[in-house]
């Protein structure tokens, strides 16, 4: 089991049930098995962060990139983000 920050359980709620129209297009083909019978969870916490998918069979991670990601500040925390789930496997 991965680690994950308790006190992210309400806000990672919060962004599942506002999840943007990119995230819930690509939700409607990833739930319930349909993409090679695999299982994803949306808006999974890992560690300090919340992703926007996750399949621990395959130990993937999907985020789907808004405005947000291409400032600097978004590009920097998206380093350490990333760097961290590397570190993770």
């Amino acid at each position: 089991m991965l680690p994950y920050n308790q006190s992210l359980k309400e806000f990672a709620r919060k962004l599942r049930q506002n999840m943007t129209e990119a995230e819930t297009r690509l939700w409607m083909r990833l739930r319930k098995r349909q993409l090679k019978n695999c299982q994803f969870y949306r808006q999974r916490i890992i560690g300090n962060y919340i992703v926007d998918f996750y399949c621990p069979d395959a130990q993937l991670v999907v985020e789907i990139d808004g405005g947000q990601h291409y400032s600097e500040q978004g590009m920097v925390k998206d380093r350490r983000r990333n760097s961290h789930l590397a570190d993770l496997g």
